[in-house]
């Protein structure tokens, strides 16, 4: 028989093998037990129960670049990264970060040590900021975090900080609003009703779009799923400084200090003060709570003296 005949024979009889052996496959494969709404996705089918590790990572990743490599490895002091600083300075995520975090690395070990660190980043640095050259007008080099941060939200798109810092920085530093909404709204297509995520949409309609009665919508909304979270607990359980959910009792001050402002802003002082007050449960600083409804307090007296007149 003709070679060449042979083997186009042979590449059509492998053809129709793997067409059918697919055919075969697709519907075994849809008939895996899978927990996630999103497991189906390439991400999830091809790493499975490792995906969590691998979204960390390229989230710590994007930190790393933030920082422009001046970054912790796991054999030196993490203290004061705990949080990732790109999600910290967003301000929509709880900070757990303490001690020095310039000096990570500790004494050098030796001379050898202390001379090799003249050829490694030593200074710590964030890129919207300027970076190393502290020049403001290279700010928007911040986009170089963002490719990791789309990965990691492949990999892990119930982890809701992955949408929160992206969308922040794409609107804050590269002018991106319409695509930061995007980023949440997609967010709460995999977390429906986050008040993390929420909280942040509330904040690109205020901030960005200046749309002050949306922006009380959201953020009222964001509440309501903050308390139907939970139910069946104690609201003093929930805001207790001893609980150990940082995000839980952080989102929920924010929320109620943003309205509060918004109250204020409005002249409502009344409203803004019983804001205040239900926000003082979960401050980390209620003096400083106690300062401002203080204030307040003086602000309605006065305001109300003047009406008398």
């Amino acid at each position: 028989m003709n070679p060449a005949r042979t083997l186009f024979l042979s590449l059509v009889a492998l053809l129709v093998f793997c067409f059918g052996f697919a055919a075969w496959l697709q519907p075994q494969f849809q008939d895996l037990p899978f927990n996630r709404s999103v497991s189906m996705d390439f991400w999830g089918n091809l790493l499975d129960d490792s995906r969590d590790l691998f979204a960390n990572s390229a989230f710590v990743t994007a930190d790393e670049y933030y920082h422009s490599g001046y970054y912790p490895t796991i054999f030196d002091n993490n203290q004061a990264f705990e949080t990732p600083h790109m999600a910290e300075d967003t301000g929509a995520v709880a900070s757990r970060n303490s001690g020095d975090e310039t000096g990570f690395m500790g004494k050098p070990r030796d001379w050898i040590d202390a001379f090799g660190r003249h050829f490694i980043p030593n200074r710590h640095t964030h890129l919207d900021e300027g970076g190393p050259t502290d020049d403001l007008s290279t700010s928007s080099e911040v986009k170089e975090i963002l490719p990791w941060l789309k990965l990691s939200a492949e990999l892990d798109p119930e982890d809701v900080k992955t949408f929160v810092v992206t969308a922040f920085w794409l609107r804050t530093r590269l002018d991106e609003t319409r695509q930061a909404e995007q980023v949440l709204r997609e967010g709460l297509r995999y977390n429906p009703g986050n008040p993390q995520l929420l909280f942040e949409l509330g904040r690109v309609y205020f901030e960005s779009y200046h749309n002050i009665p949306r922006a009380r919508m959201i953020w009222e909304a964001a509440l309501r799923m903050w308390h139907a979270e939970a139910p069946d607990k104690l609201l003093s359980e929930r805001l207790n400084l001893a609980n150990q959910n940082f995000d839980d009792r952080f989102i929920y001050e924010q929320l109620q200090v943003h309205l509060a402002n918004l109250e204020q802003a409005a002249g409502n002082y009344p409203a803004a003060i019983a804001r205040w007050e239900l926000a003082r449960p979960a401050s980390p600083t209620p003096d400083d709570v106690d300062r401002h409804i203080a204030d307040l307090k003086q602000k309605l007296s006065a305001a109300k003296d003047k009406s008398a007149t």
